[in-house]
């Protein structure tokens, strides 16, 4: 397990800015007492407290599974892609959401997009093409997508419109448990 790269840093920095924005510099430094860090492990960047991941250190490198939250991985083109492992981190530093009513959330959670028939509310002033966290209607983290329509765009939509492109969801747990 070793620290990023510079350039890696970066590109894992510039895919979570699309969906927490400036809340990741809380994202890493976290409190006083809890200093959190970024870590690859073949291929797979993981989110790990200091502590634990200075513990980690006697671990022998082959030995060594999983350490902390996997957040995402590097493509073999060499571009980081988050995995459904960010949904905690992300849920709780988001800065634009949306709801999904209870009829929409079975076709999310088989990979679907969100229509706007499906959309329950959304946060104000979203943006187009922005990231974005999926709740249920009990504020339940399902998933995240990018928008494909602002705020203002939803509301004038037809009710067939994608208004959120999937990007991942809890139920990869079973359909891509094999990967994981």
């Amino acid at each position: 397990m070793r620290a990023l790269t510079e350039d890696e840093t970066r590109l894992v920095f510039e895919k979570l800015h699309k969906f927490i924005g400036k809340n990741i510099k809380a994202l890493v430094d976290g409190s006083m007492d809890d200093q959190n860090c970024l870590r690859l492990q073949k291929g797979r960047v993981y989110f790990v407290r200091e502590d634990i991941m200075k513990r980690a250190t006697n671990v022998a490198r082959d030995k060594l599974v999983s350490l902390g939250t996997c957040i995402g991985k590097f493509t073999h083109s060499g571009k980081f892609r988050l995995t459904i492992g960010c949904l905690d981190v992300m849920a709780r530093y988001a800065k634009y959401k949306v709801w999904v009513k209870p009829s929409a959330e079975m076709s999310f959670l088989y990979g679907n997009h969100i229509v706007k028939s499906g959309l329950g509310r959304i946060t104000e002033n979203t943006p187009s093409y922005t990231g974005v966290v999926v709740y249920s209607m009990s504020d339940i983290p399902l998933g995240f997508g990018v928008t494909a329509k602002s705020t203002d765009e939803c509301r004038t939509a037809d009710p067939n419109a994608i208004v959120v492109f999937h990007q991942a969801d809890v139920g990869e747990y079973l359909r891509a448990e094999d990967e994981m």
